[in-house]
């Protein structure tokens, strides 16, 4: 008696053995010779086991798509990747007079990014901004009321921070560039003061808004500053920036604005001509250096305000937007 089984498996080998024969000794043509065969009444009939024909699919690696061209997302891919270097050497003075008005429109800087982003304005003049609102805020999302020399709670803040930039290639910078980029209104929000004074000098791996609504909107700004100005980022700050902006990856990338990346420094040496030397008035008597005043209104009414850092009377209570210039 026959056994199926091995007869097939004999067959297979011969094929395999031969290396070569005509298309009717191919696998599926021994087995069916092989069931005809089983067929015949000389040979025992046994059970035919059931092959199961397994497809399996080419491997394939999903690659993600490019970022469209013109977006924030696209945009941080052009920018330089290194690592922080020291912030020895900073200080706020490295990046020149605080809220200079760089744009020669004859306000300075603060009171220019006032005027763009508070509502419900009241003014002293065409520059000055005596109260406002910040509506809402875009670091917390709540509504904020601005009043000068009171209980304000809005700062200006540098979207790239200042030390940040040092760190990532600002320490090498000339002098006007460095003013630029402190002025800069791309670089510039009207926001909350305790969210601006939590955020420090951070990046975006470090810190973001809580309000989430606002984080691309932020993250694409940063990515415009550094791309205008050539600041690096570090890896971990790029893969942040990556991930917050592929949540909204077709947000176009914020335009460099007018302002020019190196700003026209007070009394440059190309166009200051100096005055004739006069002999010095005589110093006024200094004032007492225990001077204290409760707050901006005491400071006015003495006829003191505006108090810079490190004159009598000056304290960091009374500086709101910390920027050396206290009551103004």
């Amino acid at each position: 008696m026959v056994d199926f089984r091995s007869l097939v498996a004999v067959m297979a080998a011969v094929v395999l053995l031969s290396g070569c024969g005509p298309a009717s000794d191919s696998p599926t043509a021994l087995v069916t010779s092989a069931r005809s065969a089983s067929s015949s009444p000389d040979i025992a009939q046994t059970p035919t086991p059931t092959v199961t024909q397994v497809t399996v699919p080419f491997a394939t690696s999903a690659q993600p798509k490019p970022a469209a061209a013109g977006t924030a997302l696209a945009a941080v891919a052009r920018l330089t990747v290194k690592g922080r270097a020291p912030k020895t050497g900073y200080t706020r003075d490295q990046f020149g007079q605080a809220w200079f008005d760089v744009d020669r429109n004859g306000c300075d800087t603060r009171n220019d990014i006032l005027r763009r982003d508070l509502s419900s304005r009241q003014m002293q003049n065409a520059c000055k901004v005596l109260a406002g609102t910040l509506a809402p805020d875009p670091y917390t999302g709540r509504t904020i009321r601005f009043v000068y020399g009171g209980v304000s709670e809005v700062d200006i803040d540098h979207v790239v921070a200042l030390s940040d930039a040092w760190q990532k290639g600002a320490a090498s910078w000339p002098a006007g560039k460095r003013l630029a980029l402190a002025n800069d209104p791309l670089n510039l929000l009207a926001v909350d003061a305790s969210a601006n004074r939590s955020k420090g000098d951070g990046d975006t791996a470090t810190w973001l808004p809580a309000n989430k609504s606002f984080r691309c909107t932020y993250v694409a700004r940063q990515v415009a500053v550094k791309a205008k100005y050539g600041v690096w980022v570090t890896a971990a700050e790029r893969d942040a920036m990556t991930r917050v902006l592929g949540a909204c990856a077709t947000m176009p990338l914020p335009g460099p604005g007018s302002a020019s990346t190196v700003a026209l420094l007070p009394r440059a040496a190309s166009t200051y001509t100096p005055l004739p030397v006069v002999p010095p008035a005589p110093s006024p008597a200094p004032a007492p250096a225990s001077v204290y005043y409760v707050n901006c209104t005491a400071a006015r009414a003495a006829g003191a305000a505006p108090i810079h850092r490190g004159q009598p009377g000056y304290r960091s209570a009374l500086d709101r937007d910390g920027d050396g210039i206290a009551c103004e």
